[in-house]
């Protein structure tokens, strides 16, 4: 009887599972695993929202596995020490999983693999949470892309996205299951939270996805940069856990450009957003040192002013700014943020208050629901100029002309800054006009 381990980090569903596929054809018995990392948990950079929808994520997964004849095994404490416990505990002459990109992921999983190899076990790693893999798109000359334009032409060449069936698991007579901790909750782990999460695991996220392939990703491209319309696709929590596998994502969007000729342009500009998505992960790949630095060298020698005062007034919505404070109040009380002010925030932060971007980077990473390092750093990366692709330094969004345009009836405003025209309302902490000419002279420097 041949038993094998599959670790679900990022990859929460039955279907469209690369390493769960592999693990079930190749084996007698599955038995699913998650381990609750305390490096994770503990780092910084880590909030309540997305734990919050991860841990929604497995409540669903864990009834999936008991649907489908397994059992979902939860430990808690250092992984390879957890993972030592579970190989001796079931006699797994395999450890399955998908493959992650992340600096601290690589060092876990190579530390695993030590630890697999010495008991005598196959380690099984794959590719799932990516179209392309960083070593997949590369230059003529073996170098990764540094320049978006050029990889996305690459990567489209090499679109093949095949779905893969979802997973069943059998039951053997004799075969115990190692013991397994209840599902956490917030509070065991040491988070708390107010925000109302969207629907959580597998089957949210394609009902999600089948409602937005339907309908909204036909006027996804005159849509999507307008706030107070649901034009945009909020599939980005359910990517980011795993609920939904790209290859799924890309394959609907395929599917709907077939069905609907003139809307082409439409599905594109959406797929374009999953290409952003690996070509900051191949930047992360190739360039790990994007997690604590800037992207370009030089970059790391602008002198930031830093003003905690603006900062805490940033964070809180109340910069006086209509839109930039609808965007950071969206994302207080969401867990979310439209991907348009993103962008608007994360200039406004870096030019207008000339803040580190680091200092948005990390606030953003601890109150999103699909908080990613790879593309949080890309986009702040790209705002603050600092990064590879990025937005030239000298162009810099005026927050007031950048609410007429997107928001031109203040719908959104309205929605998060109902007091906007109204006495209460904070005056303007900065003057744009002249903290671009100051964030000009900030760049210039170097």
């Amino acid at each position: 009887m041949k038993i094998a381990l599959h670790w679900f980090r990022c990859d929460l569903r039955l279907s469209d599972n690369t390493a769960l596929l592999a693990a079930s054809k190749e084996s007698d018995v599955v038995v699913p695993v998650f381990i609750f990392d305390p490096a994770i948990l503990s780092a910084p950079d880590i909030g309540a929202p997305i734990v919050a929808f991860m841990i929604e994520c497995l409540r669903s997964l864990e009834k999936n596995i008991e649907v489908a004849g397994g059992r979902l095994i939860f430990r808690h404490g250092p992984v390879v020490q957890e993972m030592s416990f579970l190989l001796r505990e079931t006699g797994a002459q395999a450890l399955h999983y998908n493959r992650d990109y992340e600096p601290y992921a690589r060092e876990r999983d190579a530390a695993v693999e030590k630890l697999a190899h010495s008991m005598g076990v196959e380690v099984c790693s794959h590719k799932d949470g990516v179209i392309h893999e960083p070593d997949e798109i590369l230059k003529d000359d073996g170098r990764p892309y540094r320049v978006f334009t050029p990889y996305s032409h690459a990567w489209r060449a090499r679109l093949r996205s095949a779905v893969l069936p979802a997973v069943k698991f059998a039951r053997l007579s004799g075969f115990k299951p190692p013991k397994s901790i209840p599902l956490p909750t917030m509070k065991q782990l040491g988070f708390s939270t107010s925000i109302c999460l969207p629907p959580a695991g597998e089957r949210a996220g394609r009902e999600s996805l089948g409602r937005f392939m339907a309908e909204d990703v036909l006027q996804y491209a005159s849509r999507r940069d307008f706030p107070a319309e649901e034009g945009t696709s909020r599939l980005s929590p359910h990517i980011r856990m795993g609920t939904l596998s790209p290859r799924t994502v890309v394959a609907m969007a395929e599917k709907a450009a077939e069905a609907h000729p003139k809307m082409h342009p439409h599905a594109e500009t959406f797929v374009k957003e999953m290409i952003w998505r690996d070509f900051y992960r191949q930047v992360l790949w190739h360039f790990p040192h994007v997690a604590t630095s800037s992207f370009k060298p030089e970059f790391n020698e602008l002198k930031w002013e830093n003003d905690k005062r603006f900062f805490d007034a940033w964070c809180e919505g109340r910069t006086g700014f209509p839109l930039v404070d609808a965007g950071m109040r969206q994302l207080n009380a969401k867990g979310w943020m439209h991907n348009r002010l993103r962008m608007i925030t994360a200039t406004f932060l870096t030019k207008d208050l000339l803040i580190s971007w680091q200092w948005g980077e990390r606030y953003f990473m601890q109150k999103l629901i699909d908080a990613d390092l790879a593309s949080n750093n890309g986009g702040w990366q790209w705002c603050a100029g600092t990064g590879t692709d990025a937005q030239p330094y000298f162009r810099i969004f005026n927050p007031i002309s950048q609410a007429r345009k997107f928001d031109p009836e203040g719908v959104f405003i309205r929605r998060y800054v109902p007091e906007a025209d109204t006495l209460a309302y904070p005056a303007p902490i900065v003057d744009h006009a002249r903290q671009r000419l100051k964030a000009l002279a900030l760049y210039k420097r170097l």
